[in-house]
């Protein structure tokens, strides 16, 4: 019963915390967003090279290496875009 009163004398002074964001929160989520910027657009400009790569065989009539390019490139569009929705899924955002 004593260890009662005490436990209730305790918990009765501490107050609820408020959550406050990390220092510096705001320059990270900026760099992440950069970066988040630079993935897209490289990207898109390696899907625009290996297009043009791709019409550069076609055209001369050399070994095509360009469909390889092309498909990596997607794969790693497609796992840069996808990593934000994953990571706010695990976080439960």
């Amino acid at each position: 019963m004593v260890i009662t009163a005490v436990h209730e004398l305790i918990l009765a002074q501490l107050t609820n915390p408020t959550p406050e964001s990390p220092p510096l929160a705001n320059k990270i989520m900026q760099l992440v967003h950069y970066l988040t910027w630079f993935a897209l657009l490289s990207g898109t400009a390696a899907i625009i090279y290996a297009g043009g790569r791709f019409a550069w065989e076609k055209w001369s009539g050399s070994g095509l290496q360009s469909p390889k390019m092309v498909a990596g490139a997607l794969i790693g569009g497609t796992v840069a875009t996808s990593a934000g929705t994953i990571m706010n899924s695990v976080l439960g955002h």
